[in-house]
């Protein structure tokens, strides 16, 4: 088993490293060949797969433990929740509208029990890729993915600015706004219905505590699909309006955010609340439907763009003072009166279109510049300007 090991390795050395390799990285790379090739081996033995499923379950392993070793994390277990199939052991038949699995029992064909909507999806296609998924609850669902060449997106001057937030899911520059009151409420609703029930499971009967399970897995996921409902409306509004005025969609890159304000001091509900947000699956849904429907899409840096007044272009000059105040914003410069999250937007959609020039952004490399001048003790109030 070694020695086949080995011969994979020094095949892929040959091939892929050559004379010119570094010796540091052929060392890695021969460790991990190595190291797979012995996995490789030893998963087939243990749980009899087959040869494409134990690659995808070394794949999928190895992933996981790079991911979290990335982001400092400890890996105490995998939970068996999907399967990846590939072409190789994984087939669809339209005459009958089924699939052909690979088990560990061998191969398998299953009917797809699928709505019209899906049946129109799946007509004519032929999909080479598919994830068998187990829900918490026992059952199995298969996803399978279709592939499409979206059309190139037509050139457009226009931007369309998406402030996100808690207050306001998502607020555009075009004045429309998706209020987060209805899902604060349910947040809160079940949050307080979980905190009843697992308190009558600690304290009741046998047979009360047993009930108090029961309805906890029936509550499971509840909060989550209506989440994935709210972030599929509002996602789809904004992609289909972009689509209609022919403009570029322009959001804030709000990448390791929930790492930072969970440093801050923060109440237990607030850090529920903030934890929660699901910001995240809602820019995964944008972009998606974004190439769908050919509409470009953007990401700008998100700093400065709550502070600074879409009509002036002014900062408050004190440094660790703003002109918002909650979701008001009032411009000490030039007197502009309005809700915070539509001023944001507005910078977004400026800061995009500036970037967007072929000069580059002179907006905000004077914004950059007009933060580093408050830092003087000697500065006084500047005015930023675009021009």
């Amino acid at each position: 088993m070694q020695s086949a090991g080995i011969s994979c390795c020094a095949f892929k050395l040959y091939v892929e490293g050559g004379q010119d390799a570094h010796p540091t990285k052929v060392k890695i790379y021969l460790t991990l060949q190595f190291k797979c090739g012995l996995a490789y081996h030893n998963v087939r033995e243990m749980f009899g797969l087959s040869a494409q499923l134990a690659i995808h379950a070394i794949r999928r392993v190895s992933g996981n433990r790079k991911t979290a070793k990335k982001d400092g994390k400890p890996v105490n277990k995998f939970a068996p929740t999907s399967v990846t199939y590939d072409t190789r052991i994984f087939s669809f038949r339209e005459k009958d509208w089924t699939v052909s699995l690979t088990t560990t029992g061998g191969r398998e064909r299953f009917v797809l029990a699928i709505g019209n909507y899906q049946l129109g999806l799946l007509k004519g296609q032929n999909p080479k890729t598919a994830t068998l998924c187990k829900r918490s609850y026992g059952s199995y669902y298969l996803n399978i993915q279709l592939e499409s060449q979206p059309a190139e997106p037509p050139p457009c001057n226009q931007v369309l600015g998406c402030d996100l937030g808690r207050t306001d899911i998502a607020v555009t520059s075009d004045g429309d706004t998706f209020s987060g009151k209805q899902i604060t409420e349910v947040r809160n609703h079940y949050a307080k219905l979980r905190a009843n029930i697992q308190r009558k499971a600690t304290k009741g009967t046998r047979s009360t505590r047993r009930r108090c399970r029961e309805l906890l897995k029936r509550l499971s996921g509840k909060e989550k699909r209506f989440q994935t409902l709210v972030n599929h409306t509002i996602s789809h509004r904004i992609v289909t309006k972009a689509k209609n005025k022919n403009q570029v969609i322009a959001l804030e890159d709000l990448t390791g955010i929930r790492e930072r304000t969970n440093q801050q001091p923060r109440s237990q509900k607030e850090r529920r609340l903030s934890n929660s947000w699901a910001f995240f699956q809602l820019r995964q849904f944008l972009i998606y439907k974004a190439i769908k429907h050919s509409v470009k899409i953007l990401f700008v840096e998100p700093r400065y763009t709550s502070k600074m007044c879409h009509k002036c272009n002014h900062i408050h000059p004190v440094k660790g003072e703003s002109y918002r105040n909650g979701k008001k914003f009032a411009c000490g410069h030039c007197g502009w009166k309005g809700d915070a999250d539509l001023n944001g937007s507005k910078n977004i959609a400026a800061i995009e279109a500036f970037v967007n020039k072929p000069e580059g952004s002179r907006l905000f490399c004077k914004v950059q510049d007009h933060f580093r001048a408050i830092e003087s003790p000697h500065c006084s109030c500047t005015q930023v300007r675009a021009g």
